[in-house]
This record gives structure tokens, sequence and C-alpha cells, in this order.
């Protein structure tokens, strides 16, 4: 059983009176531990469909199951756990908060689980280190490169241990060096996890180093 299957999704938006259909006929299938690229041109959908596999944004038909259940038959409630609980996600702008230290961005996840404050800490600090910044956790973002941030962005993903990680563009905004090493970062310790990793990229170099790839074009795969 794979840990994610799509079937067949469907994604539109209304335009100018215009329906645009963002994906047509989608379909995947990621299992544990596996690493997958999808690659595309901006404006594609790449985000549309993160957003959807990821359960931020709804789909207009086909199927989405997750561990073999459909996320359709979920209430919002459950969808809502799922989430919290097994998807992390990274996007091309890490979203920090400004005003929390690297520390406080990264227990943000937990707190939202209902962990107590000194787990919450103890689990922030681990990851942190993991992704090279333990002598980092209490500075804020704008104290923060680029590429630091990004790395307290992926801590953050990771902290709860998820099943799989959505990764949209996650260097887009670095330099090629910097975006390398955040990359090889991400994909070791999803690794570590036996995490699932799927990440849309305009990146062929960086998508060629993932297990399996794929290419978004007239919404199908």
């Amino acid at each position: 059983m794979s840990l994610l299957e799509v079937r067949h999704v469907k994604k539109s938006f209304w335009q100018g009176g215009n329906q645009i259909e963002v994906l047509r006929d989608f379909s995947i299938q990621v299992d544990a531990g596996e690493s997958f690229a999808i690659t595309g041109e901006s404006g594609v959908g790449k985000s549309t469909l993160l957003h959807c596999l990821g359960l931020l944004d709804s789909f207009d038909g086909g199927e989405i199951l997750f561990e073999g259940q459909s996320v359709s038959a979920l209430s919002e409630k459950n969808r809502v756990v799922l989430r919290r609980e097994k998807i992390g996600f990274v996007f091309q702008f890490h979203y920090l908060m400004a005003e929390l230290s690297a520390l406080e961005n990264v227990m943000i996840p937990l707190k939202l689980l209902g962990r107590d404050e000194s787990e919450c800490r103890r689990q922030a600090s681990f990851w942190l280190e993991k992704v090279g910044l333990a002598h980092r956790l209490e500075h804020r973002p704008g104290a923060l490169s680029g590429g630091e941030q990004q790395r307290v962005a992926i801590a953050r993903a990771l902290v709860k241990e998820p099943k799989i990680i959505f990764a949209d563009e996650p260097t887009g905004n670095l330099d090629p060096d910097t975006a390398k090493k955040v990359f090889a970062v991400l994909v070791e310790r999803c690794r570590e996890l036996n995490a699932a990793f799927l990440m849309t990229t305009h990146n062929l170099e960086l998508a060629g180093r993932l297990q399996k790839q794929g290419h978004l074009k007239e919404g199908r795969l």
C-alpha cells in the first residue's frame, strides 16, 4: 500500500468568467521513504498541486488517499488532525514569525499538537542541531541569513516527525551554493525519518538527485 495515492485529481479556477483548468487528470503514487521531484514551468500549477495534496486546498474531482484512506471521507476536523500530525511543509519563502526566535518558531507545530513546553523545547533544539543551527537557537529570523532561515523552516517541518514532506520550490529563493547545501540537509533529514519527500521545482539539477522525477504539463504528470 502506498503512503500517498492520487487518482485522477482535477482542480480549476474561474477568472474573468472563464474556467481555467490547472489539474486535469493528475495521478501519482508515493511510498514511505521515497523521494519524488515534480518539475514544470512557472505558473503551470505546481504550488496548487501541493496545496491540494497537502490538504491546504480543496480539489474538484478525483481521489487522494493517505495510507489507504480517502481524505474526502474524512471530516474537516480529521483532515486538520491528519495535516498537523503527519504532513510537513517547506515553502520557497520560509514564513517564519519575525517576533519569535528560531527555537520558538520550530516549537510551533508541537504546541499545536498539545505537547508540553519542555518537550517542545527539547525536540525543537534537537532538530535545529540536526540542520546545523545549534548555535543560533535564540536568534530571530532577521538576524539569520536566507539559508539559515530556510533551515529553520526545515526543522519546523520535521520536528513532529511527519510521514510525508511537501516542498514547494524549497531552494528557489537561495543562491546556487546555499541552495545545494540546504537541499542536501532536507533530503538527508527526510531519509533519517524514512519520510516520503515530494518536491516541486523548476531546478532540473536538484530534481535529478531524487529517486523519481515527473513533469507537470497541461495538468497531468
